[in-house]
């Protein structure tokens, strides 16, 4: 969950410093608080592509698409419901959370709105492969959430991906929902909404920093299996998986 398109060319770049790598949760104060979740940089112009293939190109909404039709999902802290972004809308609420130290630590977009305008527009003017979205909790937007086909990543190259593995991204904007266990509540909502609404997809995945155990535990106790260590090019991570055929048992 926190938190990164095998195509460079493609794939939305991110403003930010190279040599950090996807999901990332920040934990400020309160270890066991989930707090904001990073995906990685956007490849450089000299990495090299996975191939994707002609198959990609043509089913590479089938996993992404039509999130503004997803019914709302019950969970214990209320009804959740993820409403793809609007610039002209979400830019003012978006700015400031990127602008929170807690946020900004991690997802590096701080500064005036223009800086977060660019990182949501670079995904609209992608090709799909991710779509930013406002989490919308009892009626109010309170996190921030990136749905992206992680087998298209880069980060396919560092596990064996099956087809429309979906990946997550999150932050939790406000912070009087953090260090509740939001974080945790949300995954598995987040999760379930994938695979009811993508057939395609039997997993979704994340890859937390491994030194982060309260990242790992939130994983965990969202339904998520501990599947792998990976080397990354700047860390070492958990891959956590949550499997169709494992979400009624875990």
């Amino acid at each position: 969950m926190q938190g990164q398109s095998a195509d460079p060319a493609a794939r939305p770049r991110r403003t930010r410093r190279p040599g950090r790598h996807p999901v990332r949760l920040c934990l400020p104060h309160q270890p066991p608080a989930l707090v904001t979740l990073r995906r990685s940089r956007a490849p450089s112009r000299d990495e090299t592509p996975a191939d994707d293939g002609p198959q990609a190109a043509a089913d590479v909404h089938d996993t992404v698409d039509h999130l503004d039709v997803w019914a709302p999902a019950r969970t214990p802290a209320g009804v959740f419901r993820l409403v793809p972004v609007r610039l002209e809308r979400d830019l003012p609420l978006l700015a400031q959370w990127m602008n929170d130290p807690a946020v900004a630590a991690f997802w590096e977009l701080s500064g005036p709105p223009a800086v977060t305008a660019d990182h949501v527009r670079a995904q609209f003017d992608g090709d799909g492969r991710s779509v930013p979205c406002l989490g919308i909790l009892d009626g109010a937007p309170m996190s921030y959430w990136e749905i992206y086909r992680a087998d298209l990543d880069p980060l396919s190259r560092h596990y064996p991906a099956q087809p429309h593995d979906t990946g997550v991204h999150l932050l939790i904007g406000t912070a009087g929902d953090r260090g509740r266990g939001l974080g945790g509540i949300l995954l598995r909502a987040v999760a379930d909404l994938v695979l009811d609404n993508n057939p395609a997809s039997a997993r979704v995945v994340a890859e937390p920093d491994l030194r982060n155990i309260p990242s790992v535990t939130a994983f965990l106790n969202s339904g998520f299996r501990f599947a792998a260590e990976l080397d990354l090019p700047t860390k070492r991570v958990a891959l956590m998986v949550r499997d169709r055929s494992l979400r009624h048992l875990m």
